[in-house]
């Protein structure tokens, strides 16, 4: 399977430092973001794990729920925990998965079908397991990245993506670098007629882009 955007996600129950999860049912009618390690007590994602859970509240806010995975045991994650907090300085209160098997790396298409970890392995073994997806209420993925292992996550930049997404979602869509409280882009299959009906006054800068301001 290759997963694309606007793809329903793989409906996994998978185990987790929290207990067992079913990801459809996880995501319920959330927006979650799922963001996935090629092993723990690694140092590049023990920072990227304590900027997640520092930002939980911001999560909150935007009724998004995160999600780790990691190709190690549950044991392993809660131990791992204890030095992301030290780092972060927040508590670590999402759940890993344990992906040992490589199922949802598989299903995600993180890695090929046929792979397999090899004995005494080392995170480069593991290597593309460093992706992220938004995925919206609907099941569907919205937004998938992948970094390499030695490029630290934005997380910044993820919470940005989920508000330009947040935003879209009510019929408009975002510039570059857009943040919130900036306006946004009318969709070229909107007319102009429509989108002042809707939106309000539209600003036309060229005859396919045109701004208004960013819908409540």
């Amino acid at each position: 399977m290759v997963l694309r955007i606007n793809d329903t996600i793989p409906n996994l129950t998978v185990p987790t430092d929290h207990g067992e999860i079913n990801l459809h049912d996880w995501v319920g009618d959330s927006w979650a973001i799922i963001f996935s390690h090629p092993k723990d007590f690694t140092p590049v994602c023990t920072t990227e794990f304590g900027a997640v859970a520092q930002l939980g509240d911001e999560w909150a806010k935007r009724n998004t729920k995160v999600l780790g995975v990691s190709v190690d045991g549950v044991e392993d994650h809660k131990k791992w925990k204890v030095d992301i907090e030290a780092v972060g300085g927040s508590k670590p209160d999402f759940a890993i998965v344990a992906d040992a098997g490589l199922e949802m790396a598989k299903a995600f298409d993180m890695l090929p079908a046929e792979y397999v970890l090899p004995d005494g392995r080392t995170p480069a073994d593991s290597a593309t397991v460093r992706s992220v997806f938004i995925i919206g209420p609907d099941k569907q993925v919205k937004l998938m990245m992948t970094y390499p292992m030695t490029v630290g996550r934005n997380f910044a930049e993820i919470l940005r993506a989920l508000d330009g997404l947040q935003m879209s979602a009510k019929g408009v869509a975002t510039p570059a670098d857009w943040t919130v409280g900036e306006d946004v882009i009318v969709p070229p299959a909107v007319t102009t007629e429509d989108a002042q009906s809707k939106f309000g006054a539209v600003k036309t800068v060229l005859p396919y882009l045109r701004y208004v301001n960013a819908p409540n």
